[in-house]
C-alpha cells in the first residue's frame, strides 16, 4: 500500500487516470471541475501524453471520439453546463461503442445555474443524456479516495465493455481535501482488435462509425448493446451497506449526500431511530436486487438527495414500490445538515411524513 498524501478530490481524480494508462486529456474550463484541466496542463507534458485545451466543451468530446477510435484510453472532464454540450459526443460515443471516461462534477442547475455541489445531473447521467438509445456506467464517488479508485474502474469497465464511463461527482468532492494512497495497483490492458490503426490492408481495415441507414442492421445494433447493458447489470453493481442489520428505515443516498446521510444515521440511532443506508457507487448498473432484499426487512425507504428527487423512482422500481419511499433534498446548491435528515426521519417515525 502507498503512503496518503493529501490531494484535493480533483487533482487526485487526474493522477488516478495519468497512472491508469490515460494519455489524452482534451477539456475546457468551467467551475467547480477546472482544476482536472489545470492539473492534467502540467502532468501530461511530463509523462509524453497530450493536453489540449479545446476552443470549446463540443470540440474537446469530439477529440476524445477520435483519440478512442485509435484504442487509446483518453478523458474528458467538465461540470453541468458543459456536460450537456458534450451530449452529442457521448451518443456518438456510445454508438460507435468506444471507450473513454467522462467526469462530471456537478454544479446546481438547471441553466447555467451555480458554482455551487448538486446532484441533479443524475437523470442526465443515468438515462442516456444525449439522443438515442443506450446508457453510460455511471460510477458516484464519496470520498476523495473513491474518486482516485473509481476512476480506475471507470476505464477498465469501459475498455471491458466498449461503453463510455462517467465518474459522477459533484462540487463537493471535486474541491475538498483527503489523504489518499495513490497505489496504481493493477492496471488491465485489453486487446482491442477493433481500434483503427491505420493499416493499409483494406481486407482487414477497421471502421468505427455510429451511421446505419438500414434500419434492421441499426435496430441488431440497438439490440446487440443492450444485451452487453444486461451482463454489465448482472457483473458490475457496487454498492455500500451501512446499519442495515437491524433497520427499519433505508436510507438511500449516494456521493456527498450518503456522507451526510451517515452522521444523520449515527445520531438518530442514539435517539432510538433503527435507521441503515443503501449507499449506490454504481448509479447505472442500480443496486435493484440489494434494495428489493431490504424491502423484505424494513418498513420504509428514504431517498435523500441534492437535486428534487431524481433518484426516487429508481428506488421505487427496485423495490416494486413494496413499501412506502419517501424523499429528502436541497437543490441549487444547498447542502442538507444531519439535523435536517434526523428531523425528517424522526417524521417517518410518527408517521407524518408525506410519500414522495
Amino acid at each position: 500500500m502507498a503512503d496518503k498524501v493529501l490531494m484535493k478530490g480533483n487533482e487526485a481524480l487526474a493522477e488516478a487516470a495519468i497512472m491508469a494508462g490515460c494519455n489524452y486529456y482534451f477539456g475546457y474550463p468551467i467551475t467547480p471541475q477546472t482544476e482536472v484541466a489545470a492539473y492534467m496542463s502540467k502532468r501530461m507534458p511530463k509523462i509524453g501524453g497530450t493536453f489540449l485545451q479545446a476552443e470549446s466543451e463540443i470540440a474537446a468530446i469530439n477529440m476524445v471520439i477520435g483519440v478512442a477510435s485509435c484504442g487509446k484510453r483518453c478523458m474528458t472532464s467538465s461540470s453541468s453546463p458543459g456536460i450537456s454540450l458534450k451530449s452529442e459526443g457521448i451518443s456518438y460515443l456510445a454508438g460507435c461503442e468506444l471507450p473513454a471516461l467522462i467526469v462530471n462534477v456537478q454544479r446546481g442547475g438547471p441553466g447555467l445555474g451555480g458554482i455551487q455541489p448538486s446532484q441533479s445531473d443524475y437523470f442526465q447521467a443515468t438515462k442516456g443524456g444525449g439522443h438515442g438509445d443506450y446508457k453510460l456506467i455511471t460510477l458516484a464517488p464519496a470520498s476523495v479516495q473513491e474518486m482516485v479508485d473509481l476512476t480506475f474502474k471507470g476505464f477498465d469497465l469501459a475498455d471491458k465493455y466498449r461503453v463510455p464511463a462517467m465518474i459522477l461527482a459533484d462540487g463537493t468532492m471535486g474541491q475538498m481535501m483527503e489523504p489518499v494512497s495513490l497505489d496504481k495497483g493493477v492496471v488491465n490492458d485489453y486487446a482491442k482488435p477493433w481500434a483503427t490503426t491505420g493499416t493499409n490492408n483494406h481486407e482487414g481495415r477497421n471502421v468505427i462509425n455510429s451511421l446505419s441507414l438500414s434500419p434492421a442492421q441499426l435496430e441488431e445494433w440497438n439490440i446487440g448493446r443492450y444485451e452487453r447493458y444486461k451482463i454489465i447489470e448482472r457483473d458490475e453493481v457496487m454498492y455500500e451497506e451501512y446499519l442495515m442489520d437491524d433497520a427499519e428505515i433505508c436510507v438511500v443516498a449516494f456521493g456527498i449526500a450518503s456522507r451526510i446521510c451517515k452522521n444523520a444515521i449515527t445520531e438518530a440511532r442514539k435517539k432510538g431511530i433503527k435507521v441503515g443506508m443503501i449507499r449506490p457507487i454504481t448509479l447505472f448498473p442500480f443496486p435493484k436486487d440489494a434494495l428489493k432484499e431490504a424491502s423484505k426487512k424494513v418498513k420504509s425507504f428514504l431517498s435523500v438527495e441534492l437535486n428534487m428527487g431524481q433518484m426516487v423512482d429508481d428506488v421505487k422500481l427496485a423495490i416494486d414500490c413494496a413499501k412506502p419511499v419517501y424523499f429528502y433534498g436541497r437543490t441549487g446548491g444547498v447542502l442538507m445538515t444531519p439535523d435536517e435528515v434526523i428531523a425528517e426521519l424522526e417524521k417517518i417515525e410518527k408517521g407524518e411524513a408525506k410519500q414522495w
